[in-house]
């Protein structure tokens, strides 16, 4: 039979053991960095303990429950959250398999999921079949925008930004996000962009967003922002939220080391470039109003 004493003994020199390990490797992933596990830091959401940052998880699903809030000290608020890594940000179209067939001329011959939408935009005859002319008119924005590969196929990214353009000058020329003497963030699920305004004159953006897929679609409605939390990290999905701003719930704004044109969304939260969320950041109080509406595309 095994005395107390000697199992105490064994549990302190495992505790040392464990004590000296370089950090990231009671993880599992050596070297991995990790949140505080001390303080409120430790705390943030219910949730399992923290664990090591993957960078290449772009999916920030919203929080079964609310985080558990607290004031942060000076110091933690003086620490800027990294920027995404190079390239992240990149207009990249999700083309399928072998949708890069072009002719001579750089067009591709498939027809997009979104052909009749930039036919649209672009004024041209909307058939919603692809054509050398549609294809051409299709490239030329494309390479006006960024977006590659500049082959002409409507796709996803390319319709998201023409609704970006569309949206520049006027992002609330539908009238659909109540005008107010305050400041009010809109955030618009039919066309995915968010921009704050306050009266008629808008204070940011638009920018595009990535909300709530099916099943876990961002809610609607009016909201207030009630806690910011400059580096927040998710206990529950071991993932960070750089620039956090909590307005209902779990669901929040915040930036992403990943796509904000990566499907199919998020799991509640609104999610932004970093740079946006940075920016987004400097213009939002707590206790700002935000208003929901629409219906992300798919859910």
């Amino acid at each position: 039979m095994i005395s107390r004493r000697v199992v105490r003994r064994s549990v302190a020199v495992l505790l040392a053991a464990v004590a000296v390990l370089p950090v990231g490797a009671a993880s599992g992933v050596p070297g991995a960095p990790v949140p505080p596990g001390t303080g409120p830091e430790g705390r943030l959401v219910s949730g399992p303990e923290p664990g090591p940052f993957r960078p290449g998880a772009v999916d920030t699903p919203d929080q079964a429950l609310p985080p558990e809030v607290y004031t942060p000290s000076a110091a933690e608020d003086a620490v800027e959250p990294p920027d995404a890594a190079e390239g992240t940000d990149d207009l990249v179209e999700h083309m399928p398999p072998g949708g890069a067939d072009t002719r001579a001329a750089g067009c591709t011959r498939r027809t997009g999921p979104y052909q009749r939408q930039a036919e649209r935009w672009l004024r041209l005859r909307a058939d919603g079949r692809q054509s050398p002319a549609d294809c051409r008119a299709i490239r030329a924005f494309q390479q006006w925008q960024g977006i590659r590969p500049a082959v002409g196929y409507a796709g996803p990214v390319t319709w998201a930004r023409m609704r970006l353009v569309s949206a520049q000058l006027r992002p609330n020329a539908g009238r659909r996000c109540p005008v107010r003497a305050y400041r009010v963030a809109c955030v618009d699920l039919g066309r995915q962009l968010t921009w704050v305004q306050k009266g008629r004159k808008v204070l940011y953006g638009p920018v595009p967003i990535r909300s709530g897929r099916a099943g876990y679609r961002t809610r609607a409605g009016w909201h207030r922002v009630y806690w910011r939390h400059k580096n927040h990290w998710s206990t529950l999905y071991r993932t960070p939220m750089p620039y956090a701003q909590f307005f209902s719930g779990g669901q929040a704004f915040h930036g992403i080391y990943g796509s904000v044109h990566a499907r199919p969304g998020s799991m509640g939260c609104v999610n932004l470039r970093v740079r946006d969320a940075r920016a987004l950041w400097s213009v939002l109080r707590k206790g700002d109003r935000v208003y929901v509406w629409g219906r992300k595309p798919g859910t």
